[in-house]
C-alpha cells in the first residue's frame, strides 16, 4: 500500500491495525500486504508499484488500489 507521509500506522485501531502489521496479517489472512509512505517512493509511484506487482519468479501479482472519499 502506498501511504500518504504523514500516515502514522500506530494511531490505526481494531481490525484495521493487523493491515500494518506483516506477519499478523499473513497468519490469519495468508495475505502478504507490504505498504510504504510516498516519500519512500524514490523512483516515483509507479516505479514503485511496478517492482512490487513482480513476484521473486518474475510473475505479476495482483495491485489493489483503494481511495478513500468523506
Amino acid at each position: 500500500m502506498l501511504m500518504e507521509d504523514t500516515f502514522d500506522a500506530q494511531q490505526v485501531t481494531g481490525e484495521a491495525a493487523m493491515v500494518f502489521d506483516h506477519l499478523a496479517a499473513q497468519h490469519p489472512e495468508g495475505a502478504s500486504i507490504f505498504w510504504i509512505r510516498r516519500m519512500a517512493a524514490i523512483d516515483g509511484e509507479e516505479a514503485a508499484l511496478q517492482y512490487w506487482q513482480m513476484t521473486r519468479e518474475q510473475t505479476t501479482r495482483g495491485i489493489v488500489e483503494v481511495i478513500h472519499h468523506d
